[in-house]
């Protein structure tokens, strides 16, 4: 049976059966079944929800009365309430699974709140973009009913004082619906392996075994996979093992950089599909072809405030100023990035996730991932953005003919001045004076302020070429492998310090 035959829970087929309305309408019936869920909750009461709920207004009294939070001043204030077991903290009922996320800048993990309704919203979410193949050009629909190989964390979470906490990957396999069980590949078993080699291992060893249509996961990591099945089985390609794999779901980072070398591997083209999945919930999903931007999931159980990414909003170091201007769905625009603020179905209430996004399209709600709050470079006002890096790197990358695979960049002093030092992950043999100079020179066409402050104290670019799997090593060796962990694209801090410890050690 194809996988679009299923019969769906009822709640899910009712929940997809949404009547055409406004965006702004759409969110604010989310925000107001939120509150009205969470308000008798001690956040709710203190944050008077049931008087927001009365007013005329309820967005704009909701955003008086509530102020923005970053994950520090949340869990500060009432998740570690709810790490601790208590009851109905910040939404209806004990939590007992928490996603555990340090992004890729941090080393103490974040305990993100899940819970049965955010599940439910997320799965919603996933069936949409399933669904939304039918819109598709050339799909071959036998492969939708294929397995699917999803690489994420192990489902063999760690156990807490009366809850679990883990991968959110390993926390949505752990939970799956039954209906989506037959497809479901690596299985239980390699699924709650914790050690990431054997899980590999098993997989691969398995490989024959499957019929796989699609592939989910990091791109990094599913590439990594893949190339251990073709060594094994020395296959050409993976499609003499899979050859009815036609799809590849991914998220998390952009896909560009590692787009060459993937197709690589393969015997013929496969459709991707984006999605943002992160910790606190699923946020846009890609679900139609030939485009860039992802939906906003704007009906179902976020709701989103947009706050403009300059300096009247954010410091130097990408932590938000208090009381900051946050929009609305209805008055964002094109051009600009925007960090997001979201309330979920999870208690994250004007939570900051971190994240800087760009409307493509604002008819149609689609957005394109810039980059993080704190994942930018700016030590003299050059405002790099991880969209400018990653724009930059593929134009240099089809230039040149070679495939980078990784790449990251650190500011740092040079005297009077500052240098950015890059580290470029290619097999690939390149000059790194010709990379350099033809990088230096597209960043300065894309970006302008750029461009001004290398004629005044951005005095250098440094370039280092390394062989991609130095960066897989480091991310093994820190133990954030699998599931949704990536290397990052900005280096600060302790992370940048072991970065450099790392490669003199390898030297």
């Amino acid at each position: 049976m194809a996988l679009l035959d299923i019969r769906l829970p009822k709640s899910i087929a009712k929940a997809l059966r949404i009547p055409p309305n406004s965006p702004k309408r759409q969110q604010i019936r989310v925000l107001k079944k939120l509150l009205k869920k969470a308000k008798d909750t001690r956040f709710g009461q203190h944050y008077q929800f049931a008087s927001i709920l009365e007013d005329k207004n309820p967005i704009s009294k909701f955003q008086k009365n509530i102020k923005a939070y970053d994950y520090s001043s949340l869990y500060a204030e009432w998740w570690n309430l709810t790490l601790a077991g208590e009851s109905d903290v910040c939404w209806p009922g004990k939590i007992k699974y928490f996603a555990l996320s340090s992004g890729t800048s941090e080393s103490a993990s974040k305990y993100i709140p899940v819970t049965k309704d955010l599940m439910k919203g997320n799965r919603i979410s996933m069936v949409k973009q399933l669904l939304s193949l039918r819109k598709y050009e050339n799909i071959p629909w036998k492969s939708v009913g294929k397995g699917y190989l999803m690489l994420g964390g192990s489902t063999d979470l760690q156990r807490g004082p009366g809850y679990f906490a883990g991968d959110l990957s390993g926390i949505t396999a752990k939970k799956a619906p039954f209906w989506f069980s037959p497809f479901y590949k690596p299985g239980k078993k390699i699924a709650k392996t914790k050690d990431w080699d054997k899980k590999l291992e098993a997989i691969v060893k398995e490989a024959p075994n499957w019929d796989i249509g699609f592939l989910v996961g990091i791109p990094a990591w599913i590439q990594m996979c893949v190339e251990m099945v073709i060594k094994r089985y020395n296959l050409n390609h993976i499609h003499e093992m899979w050859p009815n794999l036609a799809f590849f779901c991914h998220g998390g980072v952009a896909f560009e950089p590692y787009k060459k070398g993937f197709e690589k591997l393969l015997g013929k083209p496969l459709t991707y599909l984006e999605t943002y999945l992160a910790s606190e919930g699923f946020i846009a999903y890609h679900d139609r072809q030939y485009h860039d931007g992802m939906k906003l999931v704007l009906n179902e159980h976020i709701f989103f405030e947009f706050v403009p990414f300059d300096e009247n909003n954010f410091d130097s170091d990408g932590n938000i100023k208090p009381n900051p201007e946050a929009l609305l769905i209805d008055q964002v625009e094109t051009e600009r990035d925007y960090a997001l603020l979201i309330s979920t179905s999870a208690g994250a209430w004007r939570y900051l996730i971190g994240d800087t996004i760009r409307f493509v399209n604002l008819e149609r709600n689609e957005i394109i991932i810039t980059g993080r709050t704190k994942h930018f470079l700016s030590l003299t006002g050059e405002h790099l953005s991880v969209d400018n890096m990653n724009r930059a790197i593929q134009h240099v990358s089809e230039k040149l003919n070679i495939n980078v695979a990784e790449f990251t960049v650190a500011g740092i002093p040079a005297e009077l001045f500052f240098s950015h030092h890059w580290y470029i992950g290619t097999d690939d043999t390149v000059d790194p004076t010709i990379f350099k100079t033809m990088l230096d020179e597209t960043l300065k066409e894309i970006n302008d302020d750029y461009a001004t402050e290398r004629i005044s104290v951005l005095k250098e670019i440094i370039v280092d070429i390394l062989p991609e799997n130095k960066f897989m090593d480091f991310m093994i060796k820190k133990g954030k492998v699998g599931g949704q962990h990536k290397f990052p694209r900005v280096l600060k801090g302790d992370i940048h310090q072991e970065w450099v410890e790392f490669l003199k050690s390898e030297r």
